[in-house]
């Protein structure tokens, strides 16, 4: 099987780390600078004290042309539209936090369209060096399409890389969608590893507070378990810093409209006043704003 990567951040640079012993790889970074280094290194990954490298064929994203048998979307979501007019058909397989590319991809025309759900913790320390800093899994589910290309990557990968296939991908995106939601902001505006926000009492009382308001617009009906699930992985990633977070501290744009900004769509949609969830919003919203310089 052939598989492109569309995206050379942390998460793109793992997936082909894991990928490129069974597979050919090819990866489609944004720049020319970054595929040269990375045809030049190799990809090198570090898990704890061990150090792997795998080479790969790397491309500069303008040169891509499908002629892959799965190409793997690990781009930022508001990325997505930058792309996506060259994607002519093909197995899809889209890696975006939040919920708002959902209706993007009702449009397109390809037959078999998966989304997943990372749960991996990962770092690029370079161009072409990623660090795998906390094994997890990732959920992947069918959108349309068969589920076949998905199965035969699964069943590859078992043991090494896990991937799991789930049935109700609506369902797999919320509980993503309901933890970067709570955690990424929460972190990214009062500039703490996850860990700190059930640690400190008055964090505790913030994070309780803003996972109702969201429990409450987007309908959870299992609300105890959501938030039971969100406390373990601020537990499981007490010491690590949210993506949100490290694109704060980078002065990068944030995902804030793909998680966050999702959320109070849903609210205006129902009428429902959200005061902590558009003003966690707003925060992130003015940062971003800082960055570019306009205040």
């Amino acid at each position: 099987m052939e598989i492109s990567i569309i995206g050379a951040g942390s998460i793109g640079l793992l997936f082909a780390s894991y990928l490129a012993d069974f597979y050919e790889v090819a990866v489609y970074s944004k720049t020319i600078e970054q595929a040269k280094l990375i045809e030049e290194h190799g990809i090198v990954l570090l898990k704890g004290s061990s150090k792997k490298r795998v080479q790969v064929k790397a491309l500069p994203f303008e040169k891509y042309i499908r002629n892959e048998d799965l190409t793997i979307l690990a781009v930022k979501q508001y990325q997505l539209n930058e792309v996506l007019p060259a994607l002519n058909g093909g197995n899809l397989f889209f890696l975006q936090n939040g919920m708002g590319h959902l209706e993007t991809l009702q449009k397109l025309r390809s037959e078999n369209i998966y989304v997943g759900s990372v749960e991996h913790g990962a770092s690029k320390e370079n161009q072409w060096t990623v660090r795998h800093n906390g094994e997890g899994i990732t959920k992947s589910a069918v959108f349309r399409g068969s589920s076949e290309p998905l199965i035969s990557l699964s069943n590859t990968l078992s043991g090494l890389f896990p991937i799991s296939l789930e049935k109700d991908y609506y369902e797999m995106l919320l509980k993503k969608l309901v933890a970067n939601a709570v955690i990424n902001p929460l972190t990214a505006v009062l500039g703490v590893p996850n860990g700190r926000l059930l640690d400190n009492p008055y964090y505790l009382m913030v994070f309780n507070q803003i996972f109702e308001e969201i429990a409450y617009i987007l309908k959870l009906k299992n609300k105890e378990e959501m938030l039971k699930s969100v406390m373990e992985i601020c537990q499981k990633t007490a010491k690590n810093r949210s993506s949100m977070l490290k694109d704060v501290e980078a002065h990068r744009k944030t995902e804030i409209d793909a998680i966050l900004g999702y959320v109070v769509m849903e609210a205006e949609k129902q009428n429902i006043k959200a005061p902590l969830t558009e003003n966690f919003y707003h925060m992130l919203k003015g940062k971003e704003k800082n960055r570019e310089g306009k205040f």
